[in-house]
């Protein structure tokens, strides 16, 4: 690809609620950080002086000469703008801070702000899952290759983002992919990531057991694996809710877009507990009115291709041959519609972090 060959350097920023993460990139790789800075979500004053100081200090750990400046922020924000919105989890920027123009006239150099979700499936898309799971494919000897991914985040809050043909699709508003906004099928009068956040598990996690303590999701975690005390039973069933969820929310999603999904953010860290019931809601049927018959939920089959065998099914599919009429030509094909599900290839941080830098080398044009 293009960008591995690129010399210009541009300093990035995946900005989650807790925390933010900033790296300096060249040539497709990372030739400073990561850094790792507290977000001081409800200051702005602290937030923007991280912020600055973040990016001060990858500029002269890169080397002094930077060529722009390009990361990920939650939305809802004016991206295009370098205008930041009322934002849930860091309302420090409530009201409306142009946050891009301020760091262009700091560094002097151009700012690209996008969507944190579509940075990461642009980062996935170009150099993680995708080319994976094709370059599996293809070893298996399957013609079936894929174009298209759908990243999604699970963490702080749910994100989303699409990429169509290894190009960003944001939409006329740079509203593509605000998945957070589903209807939550649980909970029909509120949205997706009120049952899709760490919020939520803790949440489910606290009624269940009756237990009042304030725990972190890896805690959780580790309560529904038995390694730590506390109600495994309950910390199961806060996965398992969290994963019904997640499927029926990608279900309507791969309807609409159809393309492979992949899944980052801090819970991904916990997929093997969420996903027995997210496939189980991929899986799922509808039923007739007259009741005479069953539709399966989705047009292709999905598989879970961090299973080793539904990824040997995946891998294999179902090759044909048609044969041309009045014709001895064969034409092999794979018959069978399919898509995969499976975990950050590259962790989420950096996955953001090339996504940020290819649509940044993007913008910018060849170099002179």
């Amino acid at each position: 690809m293009l960008h591995r060959s690129d010399n210009r350097v541009v300093l990035t920023l995946d900005a989650g609620g807790t925390k933010f993460s900033f790296s300096a990139m060249a040539r497709g790789e990372i030739i400073a950080g990561p850094l790792e800075l507290p977000a001081e979500a409800k200051n702005l004053e602290r937030c923007l002086k991280t912020i600055v100081e973040g990016f001060a200090e990858m500029r002269q750990s890169a080397g002094g000469k930077i060529d722009a400046i390009s990361f990920a922020f939650p939305g809802p924000s004016y991206y295009e703008e370098g205008i930041i919105g009322d934002l849930g989890n860091l309302p420090a920027f409530r009201g409306g801070i142009p946050l891009g123009p301020l760091l262009s006239e700091k560094f002097a150099v151009p700012v690209f702000i996008n969507n944190d979700g579509d940075l990461f499936a642009l980062g996935e898309a170009l150099g993680g899952f995708l080319p994976q799971l094709n370059h599996e494919l293809e070893i298996a000897g399957s013609t079936k290759r894929y174009r298209n991914l759908i990243g999604l985040t699970l963490g702080t809050g749910f994100g989303g983002g699409i990429v169509h043909n290894g190009r960003l699709f944001s939409g006329d508003n740079s509203a593509a992919g605000e998945v957070w906004l589903l209807r939550n099928p649980k909970y029909p009068h509120t949205f997706a990531e009120e049952s899709l956040s760490i919020r939520a598990l803790q949440r489910v996690y606290r009624a269940a057991a009756g237990d009042p303590r304030e725990l972190s999701a890896k805690q959780i975690s580790l309560i529904a694996r038995e390694a730590a005390p506390g109600e495994s039973g309950a910390a199961r069933a806060a996965f398992a809710e969290l994963g019904s969820v997640l499927g029926e929310c990608i279900a309507n999603i791969v309807t609409i877009i159809d393309a492979p999904v992949v899944i980052g953010g801090g819970l991904s860290n916990s997929y093997d507990l969420f996903a027995p019931a997210m496939m189980q809601a991929l899986d799922n049927n509808f039923t007739r009115f007259d009741e005479t018959s069953r539709v399966a939920r989705l047009e292709m089959a999905v598989f879970n291709v961090e299973d080793a065998t539904q990824r040997e099914k995946f891998l294999r599919g179902q090759m044909k041959e048609a044969i041309l009429p009045a014709s001895s030509t064969r034409v092999r094909y794979d018959a069978m519609k399919r898509s995969g599900i499976g975990v950050s290839r590259l962790g989420t941080s950096r996955a953001a972090a090339l996504g940020a830098y290819v649509f940044a080398l993007e913008k910018l044009g060849n170099p002179a």
